[in-house]
């Protein structure tokens, strides 16, 4: 009994500790620019490992301001057309992905904004239950603290957009050679077409299927009501 006692009182102040330490972050990263990703640290240490590739980490925080207006429209026509309307989980999607995978069709994938923006401030790239559990329980979180501004404000401050390359202020200079700010249309349909695999592909040398995907976007914008954060 002693020792069930034990175990019991262990996982109490862990769950405690958990979620002082989580939502403290939560609350944290509602404010302040997020430092660096656990996906940033894992890309240096393949790239020390790799002796076909160089150490580079690029990444500059620019507040929403500091964003062209078309680069959140171009990544809410291309990975969550229900960004403004859902609480961080599209069932529909999910409901669609489900019935796809049952019957051995690739479907995209139901992950919204809010979901993806979880995933690369809090966790670990990898596929498992426990990791589906916690990015649940950080999108509920993050739902409920940051408002959708902020979550758009972290995702394109954050994300993966070429090897080393974090943020779209430093794939905006990287590609373009300008800041974010300054992001046309195309570019910025550009920018969001290789999301999806951006150590595969690269804005600056388009293949004919991402200049399909960015043509598609282009036109998903034209329908879309305007996001209404950027300048």
């Amino acid at each position: 009994m002693k020792i069930l006692r034990w175990i019991w009182r262990l996982l109490w102040k862990t769950t405690l500790w958990f979620l002082g330490i989580s939502i403290g972050l939560v609350i944290l990263y509602r404010f302040i620019p997020v430092p660096f990703t656990p996906l940033m640290i894992i890309r240096v240490f393949e790239q020390a490992f790799d002796e076909k590739r160089e150490v580079r980490l690029y990444k500059d925080w620019v507040s929403i301001d500091e964003i062209s207006r078309h680069m959140p429209q171009a990544v809410v026509a291309s990975e969550d057309q229900k960004f403004l309307d859902h609480r961080g989980f599209d069932f529909e999607a999910m409901e669609k992905a489900w019935e796809g995978n049952k019957k051995g069709k690739r479907v995209k994938g139901a992950s919204t904004i809010t979901q993806q923006t979880v995933k690369n401030v809090f966790l670990w790239p990898a596929r498992s239950y426990l990791r589906k559990g916690l990015e649940a329980y950080f999108t509920v979180l993050v739902e409920l603290i940051w408002s959708k501004e902020r979550i758009m404000e972290v995702y394109l401050n954050v994300i993966e957009m070429g090897d080393g390359i974090y943020g779209i202020e430093a794939a905006a200079q990287y590609y373009y050679k300008i800041p974010a700010v300054k992001l046309n249309r195309s570019q910025s349909a550009m920018i969001a077409a290789v999301l999806p695999n951006p150590i595969r592909w690269k804005p600056s040398k388009p293949t004919g299927y991402i200049r399909g995907r960015q043509a598609w976007i282009l036109r998903q914008m034209n329908n879309l009501a305007p996001v209404g954060f950027g300048k």
